[in-house]
């Protein structure tokens, strides 16, 4: 089966290819179609992801994929959250990975409590007009390190901070990330959620 991914992540397209794998999905960027990207005006990971996923199958006409994920940060009352790609815009870095990083680090260098979270939201749709999505929800919970750590992964991987694992998303092999990541989590259960509801009723 095809799956559209609402997203043109490379790192997300990669982890959730492998993580997908056992159901032989294959996941095409929606930017690979010349598919422009979603609105995003919602306060839940939850309402952006439906939207994104509805968004990329309308245009496809394939089933579609969409993870809307991001860090909740306790000492933020939760922020960035949904607006965790543009985080480090706010402060006037360039969009990315390397300029959220830094961000984040600047913001919480003289915060004593550390704790956040990292969510990750899946959705699925068989069509735009799915009534029934699949929703898939993950949660890693981790403290922030005063410094990144670890060259693996992307986003804020090197500075989460697993104390059950004793280190970061970013000092792990891939492996061992997605056994334990947000992403990881809601992926299983993706997969579980499509063999019940969408494969097992095709056969």
């Amino acid at each position: 089966m095809k799956l559209v991914l609402a997203s043109n992540n490379t790192g997300k397209l990669a982890e959730l290819q492998q993580l997908l794998a056992p159901l032989g999905l294959v996941l095409v960027r929606q930017g690979d179609l010349s598919i422009a990207e979603a609105d995003e005006p919602f306060f839940t990971f939850l309402e952006n992801a439906l939207a994104k996923a509805r968004h990329a199958a309308q245009h496809s006409g394939l089933p579609a994929l969409a993870d809307d994920a991001g860090l909740c940060v306790d000492a933020f009352e939760g922020q960035p959250g949904v607006d965790t790609a543009y985080y480090g815009t706010r402060f006037g870095y360039p969009k990315g990975d390397a300029g959220n990083v830094r961000a984040l680090l600047e913001q919480m260098q003289s915060v004593q409590a550390r704790g956040a979270t990292l969510v990750s939201t899946l959705v699925a749709v068989r069509h735009a007009r799915d009534p029934q999505p699949l929703v898939a929800v993950g949660r890693a919970r981790g403290l922030i390190t005063a410094e990144p750590r670890g060259s693996h992964g992307f986003g804020f991987d090197p500075v989460m901070f697993i104390p059950a694992l004793g280190c970061t998303f970013a000092e792990l092999s891939d492996e061992v990330k997605n056994m334990h990541s947000h992403r990881g989590q809601a992926a299983r259960q993706m997969v579980e959620l499509m063999r019940e509801h969408w494969l097992t009723a095709a056969t």
